[in-house]
């Protein structure tokens, strides 16, 4: 994304990456013994309160019944986090327990010797999850994290914005949508926000477009045969190219953040654009980067991504993931016993309360109260097909290159064609 893909930002990388919680052993070495203290190295991405001290608190209930246990954590902003773990995983040092989106960077890991097959522990309490919860992060029959949270990317848009602009319905095909941004436009309101500086927000763009033009299963023959230069695909970037052409985001998208003061949380969640695309966690992170720290309350609504006229996608295919947790090669076994600890309904349930995420454990689904969020699990649950994030679904180059390129496109530095042959060639370089 964010206790999501994209979670919950606020602190700078180089804080971050220092900041250390919960009980520590005074041995640096990796995960195992430190005199009789046993320490399991942690890496998140929730850097933020609630889910920040809540996590920790788990921790130290963990502690208190396994004695010589002590944790070591580190939550890290999102993309420092990718940095940090692709350094520690290139020298051979993987954490104890780390955050993964699965897909094609998790299973380039698991080949790479650097994670654990967990399919036979996981099976101690798979069936306490919902049906697609490990999905993806099996490969070839084999898991290799287990799911904490799950959901999807949307559109989140200021219903009185949309009112005083004259949009009456959430639009529903590409036509529809491209005529909204023109209508927000004309009432002089920023019709979308976006942190054109950190790549991957503009990234949904150019993945639903694909998915509503080519299809799901045109995005995962590409994968397997190394070739996004279709017509579908070219297409896709071609009505990507109609909404810049609007010019419909705020002044200054390709320098802002995300979750920055003046970043595209902030500009939505002080109403000052009309609508992001943006996963489940989007109301948490707007709110908290909003001046007064309310958000927009229930002036916030949500829609899914448009239909594309003659596409061959459906409006009910969704885009998205969740985030898991993998255990490192060297972990002691007490790691893959904290994973089942925090699978547990109860604790299941507090991230639901606290984090604005959609929980996997069937059993806390209950705790789930808000209803932006409600809506999404709702369309989640009729949704017809599924597409996790394409820079976590293909290999990381792969996925870098999707965001590098589209990136380009948005700043209009680059042409729809141009975009497939260079996701292309980066397929064929492996």
């Amino acid at each position: 994304m964010p206790l999501s893909r994209r979670s919950l930002l606020g602190l700078t990388a180089a804080t971050a990456a220092g900041a250390v919680l919960a009980g520590c052993s005074d041995d640096d070495s990796g995960g195992g013994k430190s005199g009789s203290a046993k320490k399991i190295r942690w890496w998140h991405i929730a850097n933020t309160d609630p889910m920040l001290s809540a996590w920790a608190q788990m921790a130290h209930q963990f502690e208190a019944s396994h004695p010589g246990v002590k944790f070591e954590i580190t939550p890290l902003e999102n993309e420092a986090f990718k940095t940090k773990l692709t350094t520690v995983i290139q020298a051979g040092d993987p954490p104890d327990i780390f955050h993964t989106w699965g897909g094609g960077v998790l299973f380039q890991q698991a080949d790479a010797g650097m994670v654990k097959d967990l399919t036979g522990d996981v099976g101690a309490w798979k069936d306490t999850l919902i049906p697609t919860a490990l999905g993806a992060y099996t490969n070839d029959g084999k898991t290799y994290a287990s799911a904490v949270d799950t959901g999807m990317v949307g559109f989140w848009y200021n219903k009185e914005l949309f009112a005083r602009a004259g949009v009456s319905t959430a639009p529903a095909t590409w036509a529809d949508y491209l005529e909204a941004v023109r209508k927000l436009k004309t009432a002089k309101i920023t019709p979308i926000a976006l942190a054109g500086k950190e790549k991957w927000p503009g990234h949904y763009y150019w993945a639903y477009l694909a998915m509503r033009v080519a299809g799901l299963d045109a995005l995962r023959q590409a994968g397997i045969d190394k070739n996004f230069n279709t017509p579908d695909f070219v297409a896709a970037g071609d009505r990507l190219a109609e909404l810049v052409a609007l010019q419909p985001f705020q002044t200054g998208y390709l320098a802002a953040g995300y979750s920055t003061a003046d970043g595209q949380a902030a500009t939505m969640g002080n109403g000052k654009a009309a609508m992001e695309l943006m996963g489940q966690w989007a109301p948490v992170v707007e709110r908290d980067n909003s001046a007064g720290k309310k958000g927009l309350g229930d002036k916030l609504g949500f829609f899914a991504f448009p239909a594309v006229d003659g596409g061959k996608g459906k409006i009910t295919d969704a885009f998205g993931g969740g985030g898991g947790f993998a255990v490192g090669k060297d972990a002691p076994p007490e790691a893959i016993e904290f994973l089942k600890f925090i699978a547990q309904p109860e604790n299941a349930r507090i991230e639901a309360k606290t984090a604005g995420v959609l929980p996997v454990v069937a059993a806390a689904q209950d705790a789930v109260t808000d209803p932006n969020l409600k809506q999404v699990g709702e369309t989640l649950v009729n949704s017809t097909g599924f597409q996790l994030y394409l820079d976590q679904a293909y290999a990381p180059a792969v996925g870098q290159q999707v965001n590098d390129s589209v990136a380009e496109l948005l700043a209009g530095k680059s042409s729809p064609q141009k975009v497939v042959e260079a996701i292309t060639t980066a397929a064929k370089q492996g």
